[in-house]
């Protein structure tokens, strides 16, 4: 029994002073309405040490970063709900590690649900703006989300089929590049051309051999030589000699 008593024992939700977190949530939403730009940015220039100390001066429940948070969501906030205009009555939320505190503000464009968590120790944990929008705005966007996400995915799939379709050239280019390949070898092995040697024509003309024989013979004779062992055996035409009709 007693065993089971501590399984079903429920942990406390957080004990909270309602007007000390309602003085604390009405400061913050009175300075992010009229921190301008520049009052942002020297927000974000000072060090860890002087906005804490800032913020303790001020004796207000934030740390650095949640009330840094708070300011840029709040400038988010009125860019898409425009101008602050007024808010209803807190809507208090406990919970056994944190406190939510919600209240609906009326925006120049439109309304919205200005939400503010603290965590264990009553300390701001974040701030968040979400407007409201009505049903034919959500359709629209749903219907541009729709559009845009199944557009970026047919984009994908006509890109993809015309690279597949590409697919049918490349053995072509292989091909190509494979026979220049072996053309460019195949010169580079191949020897340089021999020139052919020029083969003189031979005569066979008896009558010629004759004639020349006959004459080299007088000629020998004149001069007192021997003509003995003499032969002519083979004519050769100079290739700068013509021949006359």
């Amino acid at each position: 029994m007693l065993c089971f008593t501590a399984c079903g024992s429920k942990k406390e939700n957080l004990q909270y002073d309602k007007s000390t977190i309602t003085q604390a949530t009405d400061f913050l939403i009175e300075y992010c309405n009229s921190a301008d730009a520049d009052t942002i940015e020297q927000w974000n220039k000072m060090t860890d040490f002087q906005i804490e100390s800032q913020l303790n001066q001020a004796g207000v429940p934030f740390t650095k970063d949640s009330f840094l948070a708070a300011l840029d969501a709040w400038q988010q906030g009125t860019k898409e709900c425009g101008e602050y205009v007024s808010h209803g009555d807190y809507k208090f939320e406990p919970s056994s590690d944190e406190l939510k505190v919600t209240a609906s503000a009326k925006f120049k464009d439109r309304d919205a649900d200005i939400t503010f968590v603290f965590d264990e120790d009553l300390y701001l944990d974040s701030t968040t703006i979400d407007a409201h929008y009505s049903i034919g705005e959500i359709m629209e966007k749903a219907g541009l989300n729709t559009i845009l996400g199944m557009g970026t995915v047919f984009v994908i799939l006509i890109f993809i089929s015309i690279l597949i379709s590409l697919f049918k050239y490349i053995p072509a280019l292989e091909e190509k590049f494979k026979n220049k390949g072996k053309a460019e070898s195949t010169q580079e092995a191949a020897p340089a051309a021999v020139a052919a040697p020029v083969v003189e024509e031979a005569s066979n003309d008896d009558e010629l051999a004759a004639v020349i024989s006959a004459a080299i013979a007088a000629y020998e004779a004149e001069a007192g030589g021997s003509t003995d062992g003499f032969v002519v055996r083979s004519i050769k035409r100079r290739p700068s000699n013509k021949w006359h009709a």
